[in-house]
């Protein structure tokens, strides 16, 4: 189902959760940038397939839709979208241990991630963030 409304909300949070990310990072908190820099970029990718009218599974990572729906996507996304959908999956992978740590092993996620990641993280995802925020933007509203 295509819905601007929703997507534009989506896009809203995402760059919500990417200005989190950032504050975490600079009160250095590498865990929560990495838990909010994830949230931030599920929720972008979610904005662009709702816009788009892509149905994707109701689960933390939509890597299969967007790569399934890759020749409906956007430049310049389309072009990026093998790395865009490693990113989702990587980033929901770790999402669970950025808040938690791996409980099993006994480490708390203070530990488990480091500054550098979570920088390196926040970046990427937040050159992402921005694409797809300005695409949804640009949309001409509903009538």
């Amino acid at each position: 189902m295509r819905n601007l409304e929703m997507a534009r909300d989506y896009a809203q949070r995402a760059a919500r959760c990417l200005r989190e990310a950032q504050l975490a990072l600079t009160e250095g908190d590498p865990p929560m940038a990495a838990r909010r820099s994830q949230e931030a970029l599920e929720l972008a990718v979610k904005a662009l397939l709702r816009a788009l009218g892509i149905e994707y599974p109701r689960s933390y990572d939509v890597s299969d839709a967007l790569l399934e729906h890759r020749g409906r996507l956007p430049q310049p996304i389309r072009g990026k979208v093998e790395d865009l959908a490693r990113l989702v999956s990587d980033l929901a992978a770790v999402r669970g241990p950025a808040f938690y740590g791996y409980e099993r092993e006994g480490i708390p996620a203070s530990r488990a991630f480091t500054g550098s990641y979570a920088e390196r993280v926040y970046r990427r995802v937040e050159e992402y963030v921005t694409e797809i925020k300005r695409l949804i933007d640009a949309l001409p509203q509903e009538d």
